[in-house]
């Protein structure tokens, strides 16, 4: 493939009108084809109004980096809702997707998911449902699933009941990884184990594990060691099953509590001033293009300083 790029006419670098039409010539992937067109912007620039859901083709919105463009699709690059979406400041959150049906963000620890009965703070979900109404009056966005307030890491949101129920009553099937980092208290010996029981609620809101076959929701949590002192190991958990509490409870069942979880067994303070979980990676089937996305939020320094600190 010829990989000159051919436009209509060149965009600007500040546009000055709400959007930019350029008409593509010779087949082209979509973000090779704007990174010429766009010529005065960084590739990351680029690569974030794609994500963010700025760029149609031939009417119709996308996200994909290698959109196949062929002789005469029509390209739209949209200014006007950037700047109005920048104006909206997200605090503990940082956007690492956006397309027509999810958004898929990273929180940071200490910020709630939705709020509760009680709890009527700011919220991930109050301030992407601000966000998504910059550019939209009308615009919602629904909880897929939450992080504890004090788990840091991947999180997706649906932009329609239809996307969230599709992903909720297929999620089994649906999430291809679902992966945690945990540090936990004193030296676990067990490289590697599973631990199955039924999670059930007590009447003080805290979950345990019942041993007995479905007495409450089946949890699988399998845990892999990737290093250890006397002080607190460092397990890389990954979810078969998604219930409230899981890892907290599942740790605490092996005689190895979540650092910092006084809710679940933890016997000390927390060494990194936090809860020690964090969401590492999200991967799943897009429930509307099929295509299999995978989000991966770094690992906080801290959880490693601990096996520094000797």
């Amino acid at each position: 493939m010829n990989k000159k790029k051919h436009v209509k006419s060149p965009a600007p670098s500040a546009p000055k009108s709400a959007a930019t039409e350029l008409l593509a010539e010779q087949p082209a992937m979509l973000l090779d084809f704007l990174l010429a067109a766009l010529s005065g912007r960084s590739r990351n620039s680029v690569k974030s109004i794609l994500a963010r859901g700025q760029v149609s083709v031939n009417g119709r919105p996308t996200t994909k980096y290698d959109f196949p463009l062929q002789p005469g699709h029509r390209v739209i690059v949209s200014w006007a809702k950037v700047a109005e979406r920048s104006e909206v400041k997200l605090n503990g959150l940082s956007l690492m997707h956006e397309d027509n049906d999810l958004i898929v963000v990273h929180k940071e620890a200490g910020l709630l998911s939705i709020a509760t009965a009680q709890e009527k703070e700011q919220t991930a979900y109050r301030q992407l449902s601000d966000y998504v109404r910059r550019s939209n009056p009308s615009a919602r966005i629904f909880i897929v699933h939450r992080l504890d307030r004090d788990t840091s890491g991947v999180m997706m949101f649906a932009k329609s009941e239809r996307v969230q129920q599709l992903l909720q009553n297929e999620w089994k099937d649906a999430v291809l990884e679902r992966t945690y980092v945990a540090l936990v208290e004193g030296e676990v010996r067990e490289k590697e184990g599973t631990v199955k029981s039924w999670l059930k609620e007590n009447k003080a809101m805290v979950m345990y594990s019942s041993s007995k076959p479905d007495d409450g929701q089946l949890a699988i949590t399998r845990y892999k060691v990737l290093k250890t002192n006397n002080r607190a190991s460092l397990l890389q958990v990954e979810l078969e099953t998604g219930r409230k509490n899981q890892i907290r409870v599942h740790m605490m069942d092996i005689g190895h509590p979540v650092v910092g979880d006084k809710k679940y067994g933890s016997r000390g303070g927390s060494p990194i001033g936090r809860l020690g979980l964090h969401a590492h990676v999200l991967s799943f089937r897009h429930p509307a293009s099929g295509e299999t996305m995978r989000f991966e939020s770094p690992m906080p320094s801290s959880f490693l300083r601990v096996f520094r600190e000797q």
